[in-house]
């Protein structure tokens, strides 16, 4: 089944590390819940079938009020076939889940949170620049569960400066202890034009540590494993069948529709991105136009994304798939550009299916970007 991705642009705060869309003005709400149902009306012949999955995502989709839910929600529901099963997430930063909007999105159809916890000691709270305490942290996830909020999923970052192993590991296990199905990790990245690399240009910050981001990336993996958790995909760890859907649909390639600005969506062939810029977004959703371009996916790009997301899951890369999909000449050029990475044993062939090994988790991206293939290749 499909899925939807809606992205909510707004947030109280700009995180130091965070390059998403979003804006810290939240006057545009209200015209952005319309212009967001207006985009969903638009687009509602190119789901065919029943949507499986819809995922709020952003910026901060819990700064929207009730109504805005509300509202999108009816929409939602008169334009698509939603299965009764459908997993529908969203995104909330623990300052958010107090128990009023916990008792108002339990009204919703929701019935999963996806909390932007990253650290459970206030001072590292502090240096993100979160609009989270530490204790807001650990009530929002209790007071979620009592109100009968079970699948849930928390964040949280590694890799950062002020983030000791000691420390890190007492953030693993009080995520364990807390008994959320889902938990997701990051290693923190320096993007461009963020808070964060501006100031370790300037000195004022010290350079993220990658040697020190990739031993609590295998600390995180042998804790969680011996806390009982499947690590299903790269950054992604859940208790035995509660996967989350929306994400592992779209790792595995299956079509979803993306609504707000800044949204990707996907057809199995081409991809459609709306415009990463609200005030332009609003205009043309106004006008009765839609803010997106299309990119048309050769197949080499296709290949090349089939290889970045199935590589970095549990389930790997098929090589019967290729076959089945790309075709000879694709299959010939992933086994030869596999043989370095089965020799390092980073890469094993388990049933045609590329599996990462342990180690090779830590060099994900570069294994893929090593398997791609472009048109110029001579396969």
């Amino acid at each position: 089944m499909s899925g939807i991705y809606i992205h909510i642009p707004f947030c109280k705060k700009a995180c130091t590390y965070c390059d998403f869309h979003f804006s810290t003005s939240l006057k545009y709400i209200d015209e952005m819940t319309d212009a967001i149902c207006t985009e969903i009306i638009k687009k509602q012949d190119r789901i065919t079938g029943q949507v499986g999955s819809i995922y709020f995502g952003g910026g901060t989709p819990s700064v929207l009020p009730a109504r805005s839910f509300e509202k999108i929600f009816h929409t939602l529901t008169r334009h698509f076939s939603i299965s009764s099963e459908a997993e529908i997430t969203i995104e909330a930063n623990p300052d958010d889940l107090d128990a009023k909007k916990i008792t108002e999105l339990r009204q919703l159809p929701v019935n999963r949170f996806s909390i932007g916890i990253q650290s459970f000691f206030e001072e590292d709270l502090i240096w993100m620049n979160r609009a989270h305490s530490a204790k807001e942290a650990e009530d929002c996830i209790k007071r979620s569960q009592d109100a009968g909020f079970e699948n849930l999923s928390i964040d949280l970052i590694y890799g950062y400066p002020l983030l000791t192993d000691n420390k890190w590991q007492r953030n693993i296990q009080k995520a364990i202890e807390f008994q959320t199905p889902h938990i997701s990790a990051y290693s923190l990245t320096v993007e461009p034009r963020t808070a964060l690399a501006s100031a370790i240009k300037k000195g004022k910050q010290v350079p993220v540590n990658e040697e020190q981001s990739a031993a609590q990336f295998l600390t995180l993996i042998n804790k969680l494993k011996e806390g009982g958790f499947e690590h299903y995909e790269i950054s992604n760890f859940s208790q035995p069948g509660k996967y989350a859907v929306h994400n592992t649909n779209y790792w595995r390639g299956v079509p979803y529709l993306g609504i707000g600005p800044a949204a990707h969506g996907f057809d199995g062939q081409n991809r459609y991105l709306n415009i990463a810029n609200n005030a332009a977004y609003l205009s043309a959703l106004q006008a009765g136009n839609l803010a997106e371009t299309i990119e048309e996916l050769s197949t080499y790009d296709r290949f090349n994304e089939y290889i970045m997301t199935s590589l970095r899951t549990v389930w790997g890369t098929s090589l019967q798939k290729i076959m089945a999909d790309f075709g000879k000449e694709f299959l010939t050029g992933t086994l030869k550009s596999i043989q370095p990475f089965i020799e390092k044993q980073w890469l094993i062939n388990q049933n045609q299916q590329l599996i990462l090994t342990q180690e090779g988790k830590l060099f994900a991206d570069h294994i893929a970007s090593e398997l791609f293939l472009i048109q110029d290749d001579h396969l």
